[in-house]
């Protein structure tokens, strides 16, 4: 059985109560669709290995990553997810209508899952709950003492193997609202952990207008720079945006010395003002002797996701008259979207050199330089 933490997003519902031609979960919300702001702060967090999205046939293209079929129903399609994943250890199962989705909410799930076979966010009911008067539907009837209720969200937690045995032994015709509620079933207990009121569903079109609101005005736009030199010299490895490129001489630092990754790295952390690589990732500190730049990127995002942020866009410049760039270009682009768990799309790679001026021109060492935008 795999280890990995796997999150299956469910997204091949119509949405057909919020109106309109499209499914809600394609909707726009500041600027993404509320598919993709779930798919993004699920990819981004440090605790889960990768992401699939289950959608209608036909709707593949609409979301980025990794894809499975959906079916009939929502617990068919939860199910075509978990059999289309193949193995995991632990499995996160979100709705595509809750797009905002708190890391620290992440966190409790899978700290809960260190106990029990499943763990889901709930929130305490705050109004008076009561049912309809008998035989009349606009009569009010009885409360409900809703100290013994919670609300109940996603992402819901789950050990991989447990959850897909209890789909497997569900009756067939039976439906179920959420997947907690087919573990219970099986027989396991569900731990609950704090939820949060970011979390909430969107159902009807005003729902869609709150969450621009709450997105949008707390949100803001940070840009940073990074700027990073390392020597070449004979004997070395040369990486460059976390690719190894063939070339008579590698670049020398107490890490791989992949500028473009720590330049990155450092427009990444300028955008939350943590500092620079240097204080993360001291060069006195053994540990990092020789270490994949790779790691230290994906720290620095890890920080802005802990903060509630987003990356949007990585601009990255490459100084240097030899090795040629072009040829590399779309395989470090892959490789820096994979570590920042965006899209090839936001992240542009430009190489350029000083027309053989000073050391770079000299072919004494290579620089880069980024620009990282984010929203926090």
């Amino acid at each position: 059985m795999s280890a990995e933490t796997i999150a299956l997003i469910v997204a091949a519902g119509k949405g057909e109560r919020v109106g309109g031609d499209t499914p809600k979960q394609f909707l726009p919300l500041a600027g993404l669709s509320l598919v993709e702001h779930s798919r993004r702060a699920l990819a981004a967090h440090p605790g889960i290995d990768r992401v699939v999205t289950v959608v209608a046939a036909g709707n593949e293209a609409l979301v980025e990553g990794q894809t499975a079929i959906g079916g009939a129903t929502r617990r068919e399609s939860v199910l075509n997810g978990l059999e289309a994943i193949g193995a995991a250890g632990r499995v996160l199962i979100h709705d595509a209508a809750r797009p905002i989705v708190p890391a620290t909410v992440i966190d409790r799930l899978l700290t809960a899952l260190d106990s029990a076979r499943g763990a889901v966010p709930t929130l305490p009911v705050a109004d008076t709950l009561a049912g309809k008067g008998a035989g009349k539907s606009d009569s009010l009837g009885d409360t409900v003492d809703r100290s013994t209720l919670v609300r109940v969200q996603t992402p819901q937690a789950f050990d991989y193997a447990a959850i897909l045995a209890a789909h497997h032994a569900w009756p067939i015709g039976e439906e179920a609202t959420d997947d907690a509620q087919i573990l219970r079933r099986a027989g396991h207990d569900v731990a609950m952990v704090d939820g949060d009121q970011l979390l909430d569903k969107i159902t009807y079109p005003g729902d869609i207008a709150l969450a621009e609101a709450r997105l949008g005005a707390n949100m803001r736009v940070r840009t940073a720079t990074g700027y990073d030199v390392h020597r070449l010299v004979a004997g070395e490895q040369l990486w460059l945006g976390g690719v190894l490129i063939p070339h008579d001489k590698g670049l020398s630092g107490h890490s791989d010395a992949d500028v473009a990754l720590h330049a990155i790295t450092d427009a990444v952390l300028g955008t939350i003002a943590a500092g620079d690589i240097g204080q993360h990732f001291p060069p006195s500190d053994s540990r990092w002797k020789g270490a994949e730049s790779g790691q230290f990127l994906e720290h620095a995002a890890s920080l802005v996701v802990a903060k509630g942020g987003m990356i949007d866009f990585v601009d990255l410049t490459i100084i240097c008259e030899a090795p040629k760039i072009g040829p590399y270009r779309d395989a470090i682009r892959d490789r820096v979207a994979a570590l920042l768990r965006v899209s090839r799309e936001q992240i542009s790679v430009k190489a350029t050199t000083t027309e053989r001026l000073g050391f770079t021109g000299r072919g004494e060492g290579i620089a880069a330089q980024a620009v990282v935008t984010i929203r926090i």
